[in-house]
């Protein structure tokens, strides 16, 4: 499953922007779907996840309350709407894919549960 993640850009604090995760040529039904972001010289870290069945929803702490995860099934994407971003949200940000028909999200902060991966897309927030 080739994803490809979009919508990053350069905001500034308190901005808004709205990341897309598309896999051309699939359908995303029976994957769960991930946000992971990645700062300069940090590890990647679990944002927010979908799931395929239920579309129950994971946030970590500090995406509580700031960011969205919706998926659209009609057009095969799931978006990932921030709100209230801080340059401390500077990072390239990921989709992952699992194939995963349970409920809930498995693992959202692990970046081994997730098979599929895009290339990431940047997001820079100035202060």
């Amino acid at each position: 499953v080739q994803l490809q993640a979009s919508g990053g850009g350069s905001v500034q604090t308190g901005g808004s922007l709205r990341l897309s995760c598309v896999a051309p040529g699939r359908t995303f039904d029976t994957y769960a779907i991930a946000w992971f972001r990645q700062a300069p010289g940090k590890e990647r870290e679990g944002v927010s996840c979908i799931s395929s069945t239920d579309h129950n929803t994971y946030y970590a702490e500090f995406a509580e309350g700031r960011f969205t995860i919706s998926r659209n099934s009609a057009k095969n994407t799931v978006y990932l709407q921030m709100n209230g971003l801080t340059p401390e949200d500077t990072a390239i940000y990921y989709c992952a894919a699992k194939e995963w028909l349970g409920s809930g999200c498995p693992s959202p902060e692990s970046t081994h549960m997730y098979k599929y991966w895009g290339r990431g897309t940047l997001v820079t927030v100035s202060s």
